[in-house]
């Protein structure tokens, strides 16, 4: 058995541990959902949540203009280059060591200065009045550096394709988590099936009402598709930054 699978097998021990342990507590009537096993018949159950068409909502996003150099061009194009006959065949590992991990260590999600940085497998919980999200979550950008303090942008999540799960709902369940803990009317995250990226937006209307808005696939083994990529994940870096900004002067 190789490492990966062992450790496949322990986290859903683990998983399965806690869920036992949460349907033999007394202590708490609401229904517990983990991350990584939400569905979309999940989600209808518990919160109100509509999918919205408007396409404009991503225009200031993905207009950002952040700096591209030779380099850049120099990684993307040999990141293309080594995975694009193999990425259909990658497991999750494979996917994140090859191409995803890349991608986000260009961007440099992690700043000293301004206390903020990338965070894998990070264990998240947010319990509403009738229902309770937990997990681990793939990949976060949080305030703070030793440990999550506001969550700001959520990855979900590296596999290789949607016959196994599907990482939208997935990804909305932290969306939901985290504009809550935030106090924010306004979250931002991306999901990630093979090659193939889609950015997500997701608002709070009111209690347990929310609208969510995804955007156009990006084939992240195309130069054109993995350049907005990295520009779009450069948007958020520096959203992040104002934001941290905004909060200090506050």
């Amino acid at each position: 058995m190789n490492r990966e699978l062992e450790e496949k097998l322990l986290k859903q021990i683990l998983e399965l541990q806690e869920e036992i342990k949460n349907l033999n507590s007394k202590e708490s009537s609401k229904p517990i959902y983990q991350y990584s096993r939400i569905r979309d018949i999940d989600l209808d159950k518990i919160v109100d949540i509509q999918k919205k068409l408007d396409s404009k909502i991503f225009d200031k996003w993905f207009g950002y203009h952040g700096k591209y150099t030779q380099e850049d061009e120099r990684i993307f194009q040999k990141i293309i280059r080594d995975n694009e006959i193999l990425i259909d065949d990658y497991n999750e590992e494979d996917l994140k060591v090859n191409v995803i991990i890349p991608v986000l260590n260009r961007v440099e999600f992690k700043s000293f200065e301004n206390e903020f940085r990338d965070f894998y497998e990070l264990p998240l919980q947010y319990e509403a009045n009738n229902f309770i999200f937990k997990g681990t979550t793939d990949f976060v950008v949080s305030k703070g550096l030793l440990k999550s303090q506001k969550p700001y942008f959520f990855i979900q999540e590296f596999k290789r394709n949607e016959e196994y799960s599907n990482p939208r709902p997935q990804l909305l369940a932290e969306l939901i988590s985290g504009v809550e803990l935030n106090k924010k009317s306004e979250i931002k995250g991306a999901y990630i099936v093979g090659a193939i990226w889609h950015f997500v937006i997701l608002k709070k209307l009111g209690l347990n009402r929310y609208e969510y808005f995804v955007s156009t696939r990006f084939d992240s083994m195309r130069i054109d598709d993995l350049k907005m990529i990295f520009k779009n994940l450069l948007f958020i870096k520096s959203e992040i930054i104002e934001d941290i900004l905004t909060d200090i002067k506050i």
